[in-house]
């Protein structure tokens, strides 16, 4: 077995400090750091993190996406969902899985993970953490320096290519005996806990709940503007979402591309907004009045143009009426 490994670098505390512990057994490491289309701002400022936190080590880093391909995995996950849309048991073999094929790739011989035992309720259990290695395919190489004495010895460990004595014993979820090993190294890249991806909000897997059960098919698009503004179902096949301020009309105008369509008002400051589906009479005046309605517009008639560079100006009578049982 060589002397090499490659450590998930999340950008986190725990990954830093569990791949600090590998190389100061003289192990050679190179890092891997996944970026997901479901990721938090939290996670997002991981994703950046991760990169300082290499840089910090001085180690090489290697980055996936979470694409299209893990879309299947999210929809039909084998071990069900947490609280809300989070396959996390299902993800973690999904990550360890291409982890595996990129440990072939790099020549690296195990794996190494910043987990903790006790530390998340669904996918660091005893009893999960071993199903998850066995249907990841790296049983017996996946190293948990953090907490990698409270499990029986893995394969580096038996063969010596690690002194066991010099992995620890923490478990549960305080972070006390971390902060002690990050002043003791002078480590200081890494972010602060807490965030966890967007399935874990119960407002935005409600959104995408309640998306998949209507769309076909979707993609990283869908996703996207799944985390702006206010959504509306308009009809079964019509999809509305309108800007809260200005940051998120600038988002939505740039993000729109087919098959959604972008609409702005004319003649009056208000929402912005993109529509998937047709838009027949109905929807164009149902779509003006919503974003009259959040922009107070009183006047009797309404005007919107369709289009980024205005393509169409269609205007409609204002009416009066309970926009938001159409809320998602």
């Amino acid at each position: 077995m060589k002397k090499k490994a490659i450590s998930l670098i999340s950008g986190g505390l725990d990954s830093i400090l569990s791949t600090k512990l590998i190389m100061e057994q003289g192990i050679e490491v190179v890092g891997f750091h996944f970026t997901s289309p479901f990721a938090s701002k939290r996670d997002k400022e991981k994703g950046a993190m991760a990169v300082k936190t290499a840089a910090e080590l001085g180690i090489e880093l290697l980055t996936r996406h979470k694409g299209e391909d893990y879309f299947d995995v999210l929809l039909h996950p084998k071990h069900g969902y947490g609280k809300n849309m989070n396959p996390c048991i299902d993800c973690r073999i999904y990550m360890l899985r291409i982890t595996a094929a990129v440990m072939e790739e790099t020549g690296a011989s195990f794996v190494v993970t910043g987990e903790v035992l006790g530390q998340r309720p669904m996918s660091q259990r005893r009893e999960t953490m071993r199903q998850i290695e066995v249907e990841s395919g790296l049983e017996g190489l996946i190293v948990r320096p953090l907490c990698a004495q409270c499990f029986t010895p893995t394969i580096p460990e038996q063969e010596g290519i690690l002194d066991r004595s010099k992995l620890l014993s923490i478990t549960g979820r305080g972070r006390t005996p971390q902060y002690g090993l990050a002043q003791k190294y002078n480590l200081t890249s890494f972010s602060k806990p807490g965030g966890g991806c967007l399935l874990t909000d119960p407002i935005f897997a409600a959104r995408f709940k309640e998306f998949i059960s209507m769309e076909k098919t979707f993609g990283i698009l869908d996703i996207d503007l799944l985390t702006l503004g206010r959504h509306f179902r308009l009809r079964e096949d019509v999809k509305l979402i309108v800007g809260r301020d200005e940051e998120e009309n600038e988002r939505l105008r740039s993000l729109c591309a087919p098959p959604y369509l972008f609409f702005s008002p004319e003649g009056f400051k208000g929402p912005e907004a993109v529509l998937k589906g047709p838009h027949d009479g109905e929807i164009i005046r149902l779509v003006a009045n919503i974003i009259g309605f959040y922009a107070k517009y009183k006047a009797p008639k309404i005007s919107v143009v369709a289009g980024k560079v205005g393509t169409e100006t269609y205007t409609v009578e204002r009416t009066e009426e309970d926009y938001e049982r159409f809320r998602v």
